[in-house]
């Protein structure tokens, strides 16, 4: 297990590097190309969360930019926000927040641009949409060995990988929680494997609408008592949040080091650890992305640069500041105990059980979410055959959850890290060369804007343009007087 783990660790810190470099230079050309496109257009954001999807054949609601967005935020919401970044402060030091700050504005651009593609290249599928870099990477690329390959690592990644880690943090927290030493005990890891596995199963069943239906309540529920609670500890230490600024910033320049290794491990970690835990880049988050209903492929690219700044400016920086308030011990390699420590050191033990059950939610909304990528991406390698693929799937990411609740944690971090990066510099590659083409959906959708239009896409509006399945306007949803039926209703309404 040590030579596996010293292996992994090597393959790990290479690639680390390699997807920074990657990382970095396709968020600053998206951001410079697309006019700084996750700032300039915030207040949009908030507009197009809430709209209301069409509906299906049989009169069923589709699913909407709403529950797309609690699907994304299901796989995003989860361990990485509390064991992650925890983790990443208690290995490169405060300073690592910064870098993950200053990601998350450049990613969020990605984000944007991935998520469009997601929207423009999605195929109908049953009683909603599917779609994801793997779509986009056969038919808009042009390159189907490439949409194939990354469609058989994000569901290795997703289904596998990170789930074993979820279901791993899971573990971790509820040890800490009944003061169990998890090396010593073998009915508290196996027990809640096989439960976790068994409930994971029983939600597959009912598809993407019951996994949208679950995280949707789920997710928001649990992230608003975690902020609250964020939001207390801050308070309750005032006085001592400049102090903290000052050290975040400091740290990450390489000044005021409190940790060994240097600025290099600093921001390799925070980089890290924001991008396991927003995914800006990754290519995760399209295959969410695409399966709601809107008039316009933008809205999905603007309600995730969004989710980007949900998961990371405010979910992650609250377990940054509940960390660095407590004064943590540094280079512990701690996850998500060193979070409810610092927990309790605040607010009194009863925090340590509450996060537990946070991070069980958390990490509970994250496996379904992690499933549907797979799930989806099986549908795209075997078409119309998929449904055996899947069932085996099932079985197979049931097998992983049960199996992350007895792996040693730096194991299943280290893996999630070598198969994150060869899944993100995959999808980046793609994003790059594609980027043009969701700078013209976005053209399309601020020149409707100007025109005080609610903005609605036809696959004609992209001449020259191969492989736009979904958006040749026999859908209610993607046209014009369809949109225009919807606002005189909530003009009528308004006049009663």
């Amino acid at each position: 297990m040590q030579t596996l783990q010293d292996l992994i660790a090597v393959v790990n810190d290479k690639l680390g590097w390699v997807l920074i470099v990657v990382l970095v230079g396709v968020a600053i050309y998206l951001t410079i190309r697309t006019g700084v496109v996750q700032l300039r257009m915030l207040p949009e954001m908030f507009r197009v969360i809430g709209e209301s999807p069409g509906e299906n054949k049989d009169g069923t609601k589709s699913i909407s930019s709403f529950k797309a967005f609690w699907i994304s935020a299901a796989s995003r919401v989860g361990t990485g926000n509390i064991a992650g970044i925890a983790l990443a402060i208690s290995i490169g030091g405060p300073g690592a927040v910064f870098w993950m700050w200053l990601m998350a504005i450049f990613g969020a651009a990605t984000a944007f641009v991935e998520s469009t593609l997601g929207q423009l290249y999605k195929v109908k599928d049953k009683d909603s949409y599917r779609g994801g870099p793997a779509y986009y990477m056969s038919v808009g690329l042009k390159q189907p060995w490439m949409g194939a390959f990354f469609a058989v690592i994000i569901t290795v990644t997703y289904g596998l990988v990170f789930n074993s880690l979820q279901a791993n943090s899971i573990v971790d927290a509820t040890a800490t929680s009944l003061n169990v030493d998890t090396t010593q005990s073998f009915w508290l890891p196996v027990g809640l494997g096989i439960f976790l596995a068994l409930v994971t199963g029983a939600v597959f069943l009912g598809g993407v609408q019951r996994i949208s239906a679950w995280s949707s309540v789920i997710v928001p529920v649990m992230a608003g008592a975690y902020l609250l609670l964020g939001i207390l500890v801050v308070a309750m230490n005032i006085t001592e949040v400049p102090d903290m600024i000052a050290l975040i910033v400091s740290n990450a320049f390489g000044i005021d080091s409190v940790v060994g290794g240097g600025i290099g491990i600093v921001i390799l970690q925070g980089i890290r650890r924001g991008l396991f835990s927003n995914e800006a880049g990754m290519g995760s988050v399209p295959n969410a992305a695409a399966t709601s209903s809107v008039s316009h492929p933008a809205k999905q690219g603007l309600v995730q640069s969004l989710g980007v700044y949900f998961d990371t400016i405010l979910v992650c920086s609250i377990t940054a500041f509940i960390v660095l308030l407590s004064n943590p011990v540094y280079d512990e390699a701690q996850g998500a105990s060193l979070t409810q420590t610092a927990l309790a050191s605040q607010l009194g033990t009863w925090a340590v059980h509450f996060l537990t059950v946070a991070i069980f939610l958390f990490a509970f909304s994250s496996i379904l979410g992690n499933y549907y990528y797979g799930e989806a991406n099986i549908s795209y390698l075997f078409k119309k055959n998929a449904r055996p693929a899947i069932v085996t799937y099932r079985l197979i990411v049931m097998t992983a959850v049960f199996t992350g609740s007895v792996i040693a944690l730096p194991l299943a971090w280290s893996a999630a890290d070598v198969f994150m990066s060869i899944m993100a510099l995959t999808n980046l590659v793609a994003v790059f060369f594609l980027g043009r083409i969701a700078l013209k959906v976005l053209k399309n959708y601020t020149a409707q804007r100007k025109q005080g239009l609610e903005p609605v896409f036809n696959r004609d509006d992209l001449p020259g343009v191969d492989g736009i399945d979904a958006w040749d306007g026999s859908d209610e949803v993607t046209t014009r007087a369809y949109w225009e039926a919807k606002k005189d209703a909530k003009r009528e309404a308004k006049t009663r």
